[in-house]
């Protein structure tokens, strides 16, 4: 009998790799999209795209408390989250924006260790404590030379922190809904919910496409397609199959990877110490996979 692969562990470096380069669409965005249109448009783009992927009507909707669940994180994640993510980019960079709110991880690691009773093996309580000081790293390690972004914001960091508490309850919520919903079909109502939370800002969002430029254009319907309708449904595979704290562990290696498209594509440079943070967050990230060896009884 043939056992189903996992693929849990690619399906989270696909969502990290798409998840960090959201934060930089977000940020080329910034000046033209104010923080509720760009939510809005984002989800409309990556709704679209996964009615195709869906293909709704071929199994039942989820009811009951599956369905309450899948509210929930439709409001905050997809709506809330997105709204404080995009507010605090328009006045940090991508990397530190990123950096921040992977406060997230650490917040649902250590609660899903109480409500879904996953516990606190050894593995990932070091693992978090690695990634974290890597973040740290990168935090401190911010250059206010000619050629470095200034990242000053008491406003954009309560923004950050904002969106890493919705994160973390958008990731719980989502947890125990994907034992009833497929990935695809969670992600597609979420974002269907987030959309409807986010519909007065559709004057908005029409004006300013409006203002648009091909460019941007390009940019949303990238960060709807991508990091929503692809970066979401492979993390929501990964989810079903892992525990949260695992799954939320590996995202610490976003902040990294977003320095680095962001210095590539926006040219926003990250200091030397920035590196030594990413390497750490690398190695935090190994720790948190690593498995207990289990012990053979000796005979006698």
């Amino acid at each position: 009998m043939k056992t189903e692969r996992d693929l849990s562990l690619p399906a989270m470096l696909v969502t990290v790799l798409l998840w960090a380069s959201a934060f930089v669409a977000i940020r080329a965005l910034g000046d033209t999209f104010s923080p509720g249109s760009l939510t809005l448009g984002r989800l409309v783009v990556g709704a679209l795209a996964l009615t195709l992927i869906v293909r709704p009507g071929r199994v039942p909707l989820p009811r009951g408390r599956p369905l309450q669940l899948i509210v929930l994180y439709g409001v905050i994640w997809f709506g809330a989250y997105n709204i404080a993510l995009n507010a605090a980019e328009r006045d940090l960079d991508a990397g530190t924006t990123a950096l921040i709110v992977n406060i997230g991880p650490a917040l649902i690691a250590l609660l899903a260790g109480f409500i879904f009773k996953e516990g606190f093996p050894k593995p990932l309580l070091i693992g978090i404590g690695v990634a974290f000081a890597g973040v740290v790293l990168i935090a401190v390690s911010t250059d206010r030379g000619s050629s470095s972004v200034d990242t000053a914001s008491t406003a954009g960091v309560l923004l950050c922190l904002a969106a890493a508490l919705f994160y973390a309850i958008g990731a719980l919520a989502q947890k125990p809904a994907l034992k009833h919903v497929d990935p695809a079909m969670s992600v597609w109502l979420g974002c269907l919910v987030g959309l409807v939370v986010c519909l007065p800002f559709a004057p908005a969002l029409v004006r300013e496409l409006g203002d648009a430029s091909g460019h941007d254009l390009l940019w949303l319907a990238y960060l709807g397609i991508f990091p929503t309708a692809i970066g979401f449904t492979t993390w929501s595979y990964a989810l079903q199959r892992i525990t949260a704290g695992q799954a939320a562990s590996t995202t610490y290696l976003a902040p990294a990877v977003a320095t680095l498209i962001s210095w590539a594509v926006l040219d926003e440079v990250p200091a030397a110490l920035a590196f030594v943070g990413g390497a750490l967050c690398l190695t935090g990230v190994a720790i948190t996979r690593l498995r207990p060896r289990r012990r053979v009884p000796q005979t006698g």
